[in-house]
Order: structure tokens, then C-alpha cells, then sequence
């Protein structure tokens, strides 16, 4: 488990779903700026930053090509890690096939599966969220195929002009995989990460659950000392999440 201390005056920042390159790479250009533009108002006030997924709305590495663009975002985020600010990423369903570009050429750290972090002393589970409680088994069976070590070998021989733009036409156009459709409160009781936070809460305890993937700002008390956040996204609320070493809130960036 990561422990992370928080400085005088620091805080730990969680953002997701950002959907960058979607619908289309000039529509998606304000929202690049403006998390950019937050991205730089947090940089001096930030001990550490966690990105929860989705990034990108199609990301696949091929051994000497990524997707073209986004070079405003990976800028900045490469002038905050060099600035010694460490960054989590958590991979989404959306950017799964992220292998090791961003360790390589940012120094940020990559995760595909949740993973505990102790931050001043309060335990959180972190991860993008996708594939997780029960339900869904349609997106699960799909996940397990994208996933596939032959089915990545197979696309990756794929000519990058062809990949890329067939990766991008499924993402945007398949509901399965954008999960535009669920961007509603369906209820704790229907709520898939709600009912995986409090199994995961028979085994452990922790403080915080934060998860992206649901499009949907949520705070949901869990037990008097438990809380599960969903951090909304960067195409309709621009929300993010603040963490100052005794409270976490959801905010929103204007």
C-alpha cells in the first residue's frame, strides 16, 4: 500500500473521465484547454494527483506510435511530474490499452485494477470503476475480449490510420463501451459500485472509496466513518475531487 503524507497546505486531487478526442478532436479541444487550465491552477498546491480514467476517449500503443493530438494535456502533465508532483493513473474502459508510454515518457504511474493508498492516515480504494459489482455482464464479457492477449496482438497489426480511426468510431458510437446510457442515479440499491463498496466493506475497512467511470457526481455515505465518491466527469459537470488531509470534497471547476 502507497502512503501518502500531505505538506502544509498540500492537497491530493482526483479527476476522471475527461473523454478527450470525442465527439471529434476540434469539439474536444475547449475541454482539453480547460482541464489544462485546472491542471495548472492545482499544480502549486498539489502534494499528489490522481487521473481515474478515460483520459482519452480511444488510447492504444502500438510499439513506436500512440494517437495522434493531446499534446497540450500531456505537456502539462509532464511539466508536473518533472516539478516532482506525483501522478496516479488509473486505466478506464475507455483507455485500457495503455501499456507503458506514460511511465516511459512521463514518469506517471500506471494502474489497471483498484489498488489501496493510505493518504494522512485515512484508507482509500482507488480505481477507475468499470467491470466492478454485479450486473453488467455484457460490458464485462466485452472487456474480457478487448482484453485478450490475441485480440490486442491481432489490432495492433492493424496500420495505425486504420486503428485509430476504427478504435475512436466504436468508442463514440457503442453505448456499451461509452456507458453514456447509465449517466443517471439509478438508486443505492442499483447502483453497481455502491453494492461493491459495501461488500469490499464486509471484508475491510476503508475511509474512502473514489472511483470515476459513472459520469455522475456522488457522495454516498456508506457507514459513519465511510464515504463513496464518484467523481463525475469533464464533459457535462467538470467536477474533481480535493482532498486536505481530513476531508474530501467534490468541487467543481468554472
Amino acid at each position: 500500500m502507497i502512503s501518502i503524507t500531505t505538506s502544509t497546505n498540500k492537497k491530493v486531487y482526483f479527476a476522471s473521465d475527461q473523454h478527450l478526442g470525442a465527439p471529434t478532436a476540434a469539439l474536444s479541444l475547449p475541454r482539453e484547454k480547460k482541464f489544462v487550465s485546472w491542471l495548472t491552477e492545482i499544480k502549486d498546491s498539489a502534494e499528489a494527483i490522481f487521473l481515474m480514467g478515460d483520459l482519452f476517449d480511444f488510447w492504444f500503443e502500438y510499439k513506436t506510435v500512440v494517437p495522434k493530438g493531446f499534446v497540450r494535456v500531456l505537456g502539462k502533465l509532464a511539466e508536473i511530474s518533472d516539478a516532482g508532483i506525483p501522478i496516479y493513473f488509473f486505466v478506464g474502459n475507455h483507455d485500457l490499452w495503455m501499456k507503458n508510454y506514460f511511465k516511459e515518457e512521463l514518469n506517471i504511474t500506471v494502474y489497471h485494477q483498484p489498488q489501496e493508498f493510505l493518504i494522512d492516515n485515512k484508507k482509500f480504494l482507488i480505481g477507475h470503476g468499470d467491470g466492478l459489482g454485479p450486473g453488467d455482464k455484457g460490458y464485462k464479457r466485452m472487456k474480457k475480449v478487448f482484453t485478450f492477449p490475441l485480440f490486442k496482438w491481432m489490432f495492433q497489426w492493424l496500420h495505425p490510420d486504420l486503428g485509430v480511426r476504427l478504435g475512436q468510431y466504436m468508442s463514440v458510437k457503442n453505448k456499451m463501451i461509452s456507458g453514456d446510457e447509465d449517466a443517471k442515479f439509478l438508486g443505492e440499491d442499483e447502483e453497481w459500485l455502491v453494492q461493491y463498496c459495501k461488500r469490499k466493506l464486509t471484508q475491510n475497512h476503508y475511509d474512502y472509496f473514489v472511483f470515476g467511470h459513472r459520469h455522475l457526481p456522488l457522495e454516498i455515505k456508506l457507514q459513519e466513518n465511510s464515504k463513496y465518491i464518484n467523481l463525475g466527469d469533464w464533459i457535462q459537470y467538470f467536477t474533481f475531487g480535493e482532498f486536505n488531509s481530513a476531508t474530501f470534497r467534490l468541487e467543481k471547476f468554472n
